[in-house]
């Protein structure tokens, strides 16, 4: 009888001592797997929850950081996006040019850079360009995107980011924000979670 009872004691412990095991490899993994968000930065969205945001460590062009949007759901009717907004300051009355680098793997859907200005005292968007017209697809190498802007005189707020639709990956990397030539053209369309309103564009070499 006691010897049974052994057994049993001996097996229990077996069994919660290999459970225990899994349960840490689980969160093992899915802290491996997580990422830090970028300072200034935030996540947004329609489906930010469906996604995985913020720095992939040495994953940029030349062995620095990098900032990444990651599916961990199976399918997705939406988008999420790693973003900044900040006030127009020095901007405003200026056109202005959003250049940046995007790596992309199994985008199922489509993804991008977006760029947009918004007008005081409202919820209504100047300007806009969410790269819908020329969209990043599939698996795809360090790209260079350009994305040019104009800022009025009503405009308040500049935000801007990189968004994916829809399940895979994409890499972001060394964006710039400058003042342009009105010589250049524009690439406008026409006209959540918090971030924050910053006084000016923060971070965007995600080092931070």
């Amino acid at each position: 009888m006691h010897k049974h009872v052994d057994d049993n004691k001996t097996i229990l412990f077996a069994m919660t001592k290999t459970i225990l095991k899994s349960f840490s490899l689980t969160a093992l993994v899915v802290l491996l797997q997580s990422f830090d968000l970028p300072t200034g930065w935030g996540k947004a969205g329609s489906k930010p929850d469906s996604y995985e945001m913020g720095i992939d460590k040495g994953a940029g062009q030349n062995g620095t950081n990098a900032a990444t949007v990651k599916s961990i759901d199976k399918t997705i009717e939406g988008f999420g996006t790693l973003m900044q907004q900040c006030v127009v300051g020095k901007y405003l009355g200026k056109r202005v040019r959003m250049t940046g680098f995007i790596k992309s793997e199994n985008v199922s859907n489509w993804a991008g850079f977006w760029f947009r200005v918004d007008q005081a005292g409202t919820q209504k968007s100047i300007a806009l360009d969410n790269m819908a017209n020329r969209p990043i697809k599939g698996t795809t190498d360090w790209t260079k995107y350009e994305l040019v802007l104009d800022v009025p005189k009503n405009a308040s707020l500049i935000s801007y980011g990189a968004l994916l639709n829809g399940t895979g990956q994409i890499w972001f990397d060394n964006i710039t924000i400058e003042i342009v030539d009105n010589t250049i053209p524009t690439t406008a369309e026409g006209k959540n979670n918090k971030t924050g309103t910053q006084d000016e564009p923060t971070n965007l070499d995600f080092e931070k």
